[in-house]
Order: structure tokens, then sequence, then C-alpha cells
């Protein structure tokens, strides 16, 4: 049986921006509850009553305070480690029968060095290859027949480690990257494991990209 409360709960899910700006507590709840009072109407099948919608807003907010805020404050105030890498180029090779070997010819190359950067991934149609500047021309050397997609220099890295419950958590990241958006930080690229994650940025960027992830902490 459709309630009040679930209508206002279903429809609120379905908008994360909203979800997130009730959870923060930073709207208006009557002001909403009019707004969407026709939507909520034509869910429902009969007429709805402001109050009732105002209600639900209400105890909607204070169970999302604790569920989401608690949980998700919980495992960023618990972050690890956090490192910085500078001075890094992003290429991105459209995917082909020969990629890996040639992978592997570089991994073959970096291993006798020291302080390399390196990392990769492969999606569908393309293979994304992050690593220091200093060995482009290894990467061009081996990659010469490749495709090449884009090509992007003075890259920065942070690599955060996360405790192990984040696989448990839904929105840290919605969370983490949602705070870097707040302060413009455009993110190239996103590489991550199970308990850390990876982001790409202008090197331009990456001293208040860090301190927003380490302020979370606090």
């Amino acid at each position: 049986m459709k309630t009040v409360s679930s209508i206002v709960e279903n429809y609120i899910k379905t908008k994360p921006f909203l979800l997130n700006a009730l959870s923060l507590g930073i709207i208006n709840l009557t002001s909403l509850s009019r707004n969407i009072m026709t939507e909520l109407e034509s869910e429902f099948g009969k007429e709805v009553k402001q109050g009732a919608v105002v209600m639900s807003l209400k105890r909607l907010t204070e169970e999302l305070d604790f569920k989401l805020n608690h949980k998700i404050n919980k495992v960023i105030k618990n972050i690890g480690e956090i490192t910085v890498r500078s001075e890094l180029t992003d290429y991105t090779f459209a995917a082909s029968d020969s990629v890996l070997n040639k992978q592997a010819d570089l991994i073959s190359d970096i291993n006798v060095l020291s302080d390399i950067f390196y990392t990769s991934s492969r999606g569908v149609n393309e293979t994304n290859i992050v690593v220091s500047s200093s060995i482009n021309h290894l990467v061009e050397k081996h990659f010469i027949r490749e495709k090449l997609i884009q090509k992007l220099d003075n890259l920065a890295s942070i690599t955060v480690k996360l405790p192990k419950e984040n696989i448990v958590v839904p929105g840290i990241y919605y969370f983490i990257f949602q705070r870097l958006a707040w302060e413009g930080i455009i993110i190239n690229e996103v590489i991550s494991t199970s308990n850390e994650f990876t982001i790409l940025v202008g090197e331009e960027q990456v001293d208040v990209a860090f301190k927003v992830i380490k302020d979370l902490k606090n």
C-alpha cells in the first residue's frame, strides 16, 4: 500500500543532488514540499496534504543524516595515507591485439629504473597508461605503431588509501568527488583498486585537491 512517506522517499531517492542537499540540511522543507506536490499527487492518485509531505521530508532528513553521513563519515575519518606524485603523463591508446605485448615490453624496460610511476587500465575500446614524464620516450618507442587517442602532460596524481569498509558503504566516492567538484577541480583520470584510488589532476590544481581530501579527515 502506498503511503505519503513511501512516495516521498522514492521520489527523493531518484534525485541524488536533492538527496545530498537534504542530508546537509540546506533546503527549506516547506518550499520543497510545495514544489513537488504535483508529482507526488500524480503518483499517489489523490490529493496530498502539504503538512504530511513536510513531515515525511523531515523524517527522511533525520534518517539520512544518520544512515548516510554517519556511515560515510566513519569511513572518511579513517582515510589512510595520501600520496602525491607530480610530473606525470597520461596516454590513451586505442585497444588492439598488440597493446598488451607492448605494455609487457615497456614494463620490462622500466623494471630496472627506480622511483618511476606507472599504472594502466584497460577498457573495452581504450587502454590508458600513466607514467612519470621522464620515461615518455620509452612509451612512445614501444607504442609507436599504436593509435594514440590522447596525450596529457603536466599532470599530478593523488593516491588515497581507504579503510576496507569502503566497499560496503555506498556514497564514499560520490562524497569525495563532490567536494572536489565544489572546488572546481578537474579530474582527468580515476584509477582504483579495492581499498585505494588515484586521481589525476593538472599540476596547477594538485595543492587544492590535496587540501580538500586531507580536510575531509578533520
